[in-house]
């Protein structure tokens, strides 16, 4: 069997784990080596976190490593972003990728909450003071970063205002309190008041450079409740 090709710029040490990820005392096969440092990409994965998790998958039984490794395979073929509003969602038999709150006939449609990520997203749903609808951004507009308003999907999103089957009345910018999340708020009160629809921002509540993504539930919901007009 052909071993499992090295990973862009990397090389191998002399016991044949990757070089840049520290072998646990004794040495890990190479193998083992090469699993644990792709879960150290993951976010909030460390080193010595990421060996615990290669270890256990070796070691807890066949079936968990099997199943997760079918799941992760399969991934990428049966989810993409909702293609209304940016959500994750799973391709239905005809392919089509609708996510579970666009489909929810109970939602608020005339209520839109415009996030940046989908972490975000989540973070407020469990709040549960959102029944609206969302819209995901996928960034933030970011200068220093490269990312104008040319990058942003305002046109999507002024498509998903004016939408006849579902009209906006209000949108809510859930963008975090920071200079990025600030700015970006700022150009979206001002293409969307420019169309005449009442633009909300996400009251105090959330610390300022935070991620709405490790708020606790009390704050985000209150600061969705307090929400105030904005632009």
């Amino acid at each position: 069997m052909r071993p499992p090709a090295s990973l862009p710029g990397s090389s191998k040490l002399p016991n044949g784990g990757p070089a840049g990820f520290r072998s646990a005392p004794g040495g890990l096969p190479g193998r083992l080596s090469r699993v644990a440092q792709l879960l150290a990409r993951l976010p909030g994965v460390g080193e010595k976190t990421a060996q615990r998790f290669a270890l256990f998958l070796v070691t807890a039984g066949e079936d968990t490593a099997r199943d997760l490794g079918s799941e992760l395979a399969e991934l990428c073929d049966h989810i993409r972003p909702c293609t209304r509003c940016g959500h994750i969602a799973e391709l239905d038999d005809d392919g089509r990728a609708l996510c579970a709150i666009c489909q929810d006939s109970r939602r608020d449609g005339a209520l839109l909450c415009v996030v940046a990520r989908v972490q975000d997203l989540l973070a407020i749903e469990r709040s549960g003071a959102m029944r609206g609808r969302y819209f995901v951004l996928g960034r933030l507009l970011s200068p220093l970063e490269g990312v104008g308003a040319e990058e942003l999907p305002l046109e999507a999103l002024r498509a998903r205002v004016r939408d006849p089957e579902q009209p906006v009345r209000e949108v809510l910018v859930a963008t975090p309190p920071s200079v990025d999340g600030e700015a970006t708020a700022l150009l979206l009160a001002r293409e969307l008041g420019a169309m005449g629809i009442q633009v909300t921002r996400i009251a105090s509540g959330v610390p300022h450079g935070g991620d709405l993504e490790f708020a606790d539930q009390v704050t985000l919901g209150r600061a969705i409740e307090g929400r105030k007009s904005f632009g």
